[in-house]
């Protein structure tokens, strides 16, 4: 065994802790060196290598202070530090090789060792075994055995490594098959933990799709399969192109470089990108004091496509390894430029495409044709992804291969066709436009995706409506698309309604001058690019009007069918909102928005096909809805409703279903006039949703006990309405849905709790809540404005602040406190953003003055504000 420097062992542990506080101390001097190296943008392998070099010093000190020389033991560094890649709070992993010498005093010196290290500031991970413990624990399992093949000597003679290598070599363990197949599932689950996507939030650098581990993956299942030291000895043999290694060795740079400052703004061992940390991670790569949300996005943009880089050659790689373990395959002619091998699409040329989009566009419609192919061969990927510089944009081509494109959308299965195209490349240099929104975030919470991946997200939600099956998430969707006279004007819609984010100005205004430029260079005729311009500059029309707006209102109806003009207009403008919605993030799609957009779609056509010359009148809309209930009941048996009738608010025949107010009839039916009511029932097929009914007498503070029980409930409150009756009554109204949608409400429960707290002084006080973490970066300062109402009877309240658990309970806790009634509520919600309309009044049902105004907003704006730093 070769002795480490100054091997002779100390005299005594009592000097142990002068050394490991020594050794601290230069660590940490160490550490701080490497920092500001990192600040001063030093090559991030020369870094991490010199990072280790460190390390091993320390740990061949400590060895050689503890470890008597003639001791039958050896040391190997294992895992990243084995590797050579030392991040500023990793893991020291080592391994000691016991020989058949070892005794018992080995144990005792191997432990004063491990604490030694520990004290001097190392986080060591360590293992013994002898050289057969090693190989049984590598074939038990997989990690171990991919530890091991990494393993460095630090104190140990040649031999001694040799046979190490030798104890988990192919032929004693883990052949090259097995091997690989092995890791190819880890890779799998491993990237099914993070939803398949690299694009998330806050993704993990290290363990994510398209992470490190990827690459390192890649770099084990070489050295296993191919017997190669390192994935560059790939090139040689043909199975790495010089482009993809070069390009895999550019994204390691890059995520190396994420990673090692991650750790350093975050302190600790932190793989992933948290909002805690982003900020300060863009402004310390960039050099200034503060990064503001652009610098944050471009830092998120260079990992999203660096992920995506290291996904897509990685896909290559793995059917190279695959194919070297299992054998070649005879390729099965398609037609003249293509055919399947091993189920993939190859080239049969092999200087395809030889720079023509032609060609290109010929491969994503024979992809259409077949698919049962399981994607593109390597070797026919590759060559794509060599030719993409050449490949032109479709303001330089041809008109012909214009109209190749559109075929590819007109064709089978065309939003899949899309997202391989982005996939690969060829959507963005097709539409450059589309080239700058890839991997672009957006520092908020109401968008979860990037921006390309959001487009496509929308598309897939567009794609599923053309079924024709129903969808429990879409009440109206697969009834709507049938009517579309081009639905591959829908599909450019979607392409274009985002492209322009990211530029500065309204993106809507700026996307649709690029889809008119499209539309108009691809041959559309002057309807259809007027179709799709006025989608893509409008797309956020019904949104805002269904969740900001009264759509009970006529009035509200009558103007945005104006603005809608016509039934194409609006069912293509639905769809694409309900698939936008849906596509920006799986939280922000719910029962009621989709039931507020149907509502919204089927007043609009009715409003349309009555003439926007006819608006129709509340007198009319009430007596209508009379009918309907009438009709409604009558189907159930109850008749003689109208003296039910005169019990209720006018208003609420205006703002509620038929359906609602027959429910509210029967409750009604069931108790004395000036009573108590209160009924909760399920909505069906709205995810469980539930719809919450309160008649009573009114008292003062009714509306906030009523907000706050319900949210000491554990129920979210979507929509609320709150009405007026006859004799000073109220017919409030609540769309709910649980915080925990694990758990199924208890519609009798919450029944009796709120008729408990009705029943009683109505002195019920929100919950106490820590504020979400995620909150604290996206907070918006509270700002309330006061109108008076279109009759001048009553104050309009607007309220902006950012969202939290127990908001609207807090709210109505001061709506309390400074004597306000409610007579109406608007909740809306966008990501972090709480944008909320309330309609109220004084104490004698009167507008607010000025002083109450001035006196409600300080209250507001110090009781959320206090919230929030609570």
């Amino acid at each position: 065994m070769t002795a480490a420097p100054d091997s002779d062992v100390a005299p005594h542990p009592e000097g142990d802790a002068a050394w490991a506080a020594a050794a601290a101390e230069a660590l940490r001097s160490q550490d701080a060196g490497f920092a500001r190296r990192f600040d001063a943008d030093e090559d991030i392998e020369r870094l991490l290598m010199a990072r280790v070099i460190a390390v091993d010093s320390l740990v061949r000190q400590a060895w050689a202070r503890t470890i008597p020389a003639d001791a039958d033991l050896t040391l190997f560094a294992v895992g990243g530090y084995g590797r050579g890649e030392l991040f500023p709070r990793s893991d020291v992993d080592l391994l000691v090789v016991v020989g058949e010498e070892a005794c018992e005093a080995d144990t005792a010196a191997l432990s004063r060792l491990f604490a030694l290290l520990w004290d001097a500031g190392l986080p060591v991970g360590h293992a013994v075994r002898t050289l057969d413990e090693c190989t049984a624990a590598a074939a038990g399992d997989v990690t171990v055995m991919t530890s091991l093949i990494e393993a460095r000597p630090l104190v140990a003679a040649p031999e001694m490594a040799a046979r190490l290598e030798d104890a988990v070599s192919v032929e004693r363990v883990w052949p090259a098959g097995a091997f690989f197949a092995a890791k190819r599932e880890e890779l799998r689950r491993r990237h099914a933990r993070f939803g398949d996507t690299a694009d998330n939030l806050e993704p993990n650098i290290k363990e994510g799709p398209g992470g490190l581990r990827d690459i390192q993956t890649l770099r084990w299942m070489a050295r296993r399969v191919f017997g190669t030291r390192d994935i560059e000895s790939l090139i040689p043999l043909g199975q790495l192109g010089l482009d993809e290694y070069s390009a895999l060795e550019r994204e390691w740079r890059v995520l190396a470089r994420l990673r090692y400052g991650l750790h350093l703004v975050a302190g600790k061992r932190e793989e992933r990108l948290r909002f805690d940390y982003q900020k300060a991670l863009a402004a310390r790569l960039q050099h200034v004091e503060d990064a503001d949300n652009d610098r944050v996005e471009r830092m998120m943009q260079q990992f999203y496509r660096s992920a995506a880089i290291v996904l897509r050659i990685g896909e290559r790689l793995l059917q190279r390894f695959e194919e070297q373990i299992e054998g070649d395959a005879e390729a099965v002619p398609l037609d003249a430029e293509f055919a399947m091998k091993r189920g993939y699409l190859v080239a049969r040329d092999e200087f395809w495409p030889g720079a023509d989009m032609a060609r290109v566009f010929h491969l994503f419609a024979l992809w259409a044709d077949h698919p049962e192919a399981k994607g593109l061969h390597s070797r026919t990927a590759r060559a794509l992804a060599e030719s993409l510089h050449a490949l032109p944009a479709y303001h330089e081509a041809s008109q012909a291969l214009r109209e190749q494109f559109l075929a590819l959308l007109g064709g089978p299965g065309p939003v899949r066709t899309i997202e391989r195209m982005a996939r690969l490349g060829v959507l963005g240099r097709w539409i450059p436009a589309f080239a700058r929104v890839s991997g672009r975030m957006q520092f908020d919470l109401f968008h979860v995706y990037t921006v390309d991946q959001h487009t496509l997200a929308v598309l897939r939600n567009l794609a599923s409506f053309s079924t024709g099956l129903p969808d429990e998430r879409f009440s109206m969707a697969h009834e709507v698309w049938p009517m579309l006279r081009k639905p591959e004007l829908l599909l450019i819609a979607g392409l274009f309604h985002d492209i322009a984010k990211g530029r500065g100005g309204d993106h809507s205004e700026l996307g649709a001058v690029d889809a008119r430029e499209f539309c108009e260079a691809h041959g559309l005729g002057a309807a259809d690019t007027a179709l799709v311009e006025w989608l893509v500059l409008k797309h956020l029309l019904m949104s805002v009007t269904a969740q900001k707006q009264d759509i009970s209102d006529p009035a509200v109806i009558h103007r945005f069918a104006v603005e809608v003009a016509d039934r194409e207009r609006l069912d293509y403008l639905y769809l694409l909102t309900c698939a936008d919605i849906a596509g920006t993030s799986p939280a922000l799609w719910n029962a009621w928005k989709d039931r507020l957009l149907a509502d919204l779609h089927v007043a609009t056509r009715y409003a349309l096909r009555r003439g926007l010359e006819h608006p129709i009148g509340a007198a009319e809309r009430i007596a209508e809805a009379r009918d309907k209930v009438r009709g409604l009941l009558a189907a159930e048996g109850v008749e003689g409703v109208d003296a039910l009738f005169a019990r209720m608010p006018e208003a609420g025949f205006l703002r509620a279903r038929p359906d609602q107010v027959a429910w509210q009839v029967l409750a009604l039916r069931e108790a004395a006039p000036g009573t108590r009511v209160v009924r909760v029932r399920r909505v069906a097929g709205a995810g469980g949703a539930l719809e919450v009914f309160v008649h009573a007498p009114d008292r003062d503070g009714l509306f906030a006990a009523i907000v706050i029980t319900l949210d000491r409930l554990g129920l979210a409150i979507q929509r609320a309405r709150a009405l007026d009756g006859p004799g000073r009554t109220i017919f409030d109204t609540f769309q709910v849905l649980s915080v925990d949608q694990r758990q199924a409400p208890d519609t009798a429960a919450i029944e009796r709790k709120l008729a408990t707290v009705l029943a009683g002084s109505l002195d019920v006080r929100p919950a106490r809540r820590a504020q979400p973490r995620h909150l604290r970066h996206f907070r918006v300062a509270p700002q309330v404005d006061f109108d008076t109402s279109a009759d001048g009877r009553l104050t309009v309240m607007s309220l902006v602040c950012t969202d939290r658990p127990g908001l609207l309970a807090d709210i109505a806790q001061v709506l309390r406190e400074q004597c306000i009634r409610v007579h109406d509520a608007r909740i809306a919600t966008f990501g972090a953003r709480a944008e909320d309309v309330f309609l109220v009044s004084d104490r004698q049902d009167r507008a607010l003055d000025e002083s109450q105004c001035a006196a409600l907003r300080d209250a507001l704006q110090l009781g959320i504000e206090g919230e929030q730093q609570a």
